[in-house]
């Protein structure tokens, strides 16, 4: 039942936040597509997930920008894959981009719950 829960709640994701998520996963080393999507999966406890359909476009727009680049290598199981890592483009990129993301929760916030509001 909880999980029943769960996929109700799955939040689909606007263009620019998953460009970010992606970026942000990449912050932490070279990853293949399907390790991208769990890393997001699993830091959002399940909450999140990428469709291969989102996925995959937004990897191709990434690399097109120069923000992230990507070769074939072998996975942990032995797999030929496409690992992509973070540019230092796109590590300036992501700077700017969590700036901007940390401004819009904020402005939010403050219209969703103004001072002084009780609930």
């Amino acid at each position: 039942m909880a999980k029943k829960i769960r996929y109700q709640n799955r939040i689909e994701l606007l263009q620019g936040t998953l460009d970010m998520l992606i970026m942000r996963t990449l912050q932490w080393g070279p990853q293949h597509g399907y390790g991208i999507s769990r890393a997001i999966r699993t830091g959002s406890d399940d909450v999140l997930t990428v469709e291969t359909g989102s996925l995959y476009p937004a990897l191709h727009r990434l690399e097109k920008q120069g923000w992230i680049a990507a070769e074939w290598k072998l996975s942990e199981n032995r797999q030929r894959a496409k690992f992509y890592r973070l540019t230092a483009a796109g590590r300036k990129h992501l700077v700017n981009e969590q700036s901007r993301w940390e401004e819009f929760v904020k402005a939010v916030s403050g219209v969703m719950k103004p001072a002084g509001e009780q609930p």
